[in-house]
């Protein structure tokens, strides 16, 4: 399944691989790799609140301020949630970037063997093979209740519509 023009970069609008997912859904599995190349399985965590970002690149401004506040903010949020960023970068480069900045809390995957998180979630970008920015707040019981796409993928999300949505959850 492919959607055109929902999100852009610089005015330009790419196509978006995957399923569509939308508030009320079952949350799809995916199977992504951690920062020791080990495969994680997103059932592994049914039984807590995920809120689960994709950015395309840890190496970006934007995307590094975003991970940077979910840190912050998962700090405070207690050991019922779980906040995850996933991106195509290399396992080796999340490892990287989550020493050289300190990252304590929230967990990196990255997408990058099987697009598997990108086309269950529908947000890989099929001209860049990189994933766009959007956030997805799922329950304890594995429902989706919270999206949020970006539009311009250089813009960072509402935090405080996602971290609202995860506190209603606990």
């Amino acid at each position: 399944m492919e959607r055109k023009g929902l999100v852009s970069l610089s005015g330009t609008p790419f196509t978006l691989a995957g399923t569509e997912i939308k508030e009320g859904m079952q949350a799809p599995e995916f199977t992504a790799l951690n920062t020791d190349l080990r495969e994680v399985h997103f059932s592994s965590l049914k039984g807590k609140v995920v809120i689960l970002a994709s950015v395309p690149s840890l190496d970006t401004q934007v995307c590094e301020l975003e991970t940077k506040r979910f840190e912050f903010e998962a700090e405070k949020l207690g050991d019922q949630v779980s906040v995850l960023v996933v991106s195509m970068d290399l396992p080796f480069a999340q490892k990287r970037w989550v020493r050289d900045n300190n990252v304590k809390t929230l967990g990196t995957l990255s997408d990058h063997r099987y697009a598997d998180f990108g086309m269950a979630w529908g947000v890989l970008i099929k001209e860049l093979r990189l994933l766009a920015r959007a956030v997805f707040v799922v329950d304890k019981g594995g429902v989706v209740r919270y999206v949020e796409l970006a539009g311009d993928i250089s813009k960072e999300p509402d935090y405080d519509a996602v971290l609202a949505a995860a506190k209603a959850l606990l």
